[in-house]
């Protein structure tokens, strides 16, 4: 699902779709003793600035997006980095996806460069 339009409805819509899910997948895997080797990611495809875009939706922009991460290693409750007052343009501890993918598979137990 986008929002392109309608976006306060549909960005809703679309967290009563995926909020209880992904709690009960990360809950289901914490109980189970595997949070601790599972990694899991959750992130788009773009960036969305909060400016509207035709009056009531969001547009995408490759320049600066948040993902989040969870188990595998990750120390929980943390925030890495920071977008412009526009939230268009990635300015604080900018990450590319290079080094993200570094991360993650380090987290995965791969030596990097070793």
């Amino acid at each position: 699902m986008d929002t392109h339009n309608n976006n306060a409805a549909q960005t809703r819509n679309c967290c009563e779709q995926t909020d209880l899910p992904v709690a009960g997948l990360l809950t289901d895997l914490q109980q189970r003793g595997l949070l601790d080797t599972t990694l899991v990611f959750w992130g788009g495809e773009f960036g969305r600035t909060p400016g509207a875009q035709n009056r009531d939706g969001r547009d995408h922009h490759p320049y600066g997006f948040s993902v989040w991460l969870a188990g595998g290693g990750i120390k929980g409750g943390q925030t890495y980095g920071a977008t412009d007052d526009f939230g268009y343009r990635a300015v604080v501890d900018r990450c590319s996806t290079a080094d993200l993918h570094a991360t993650m598979l380090h987290l995965l137990g791969w030596i990097i460069g070793g």
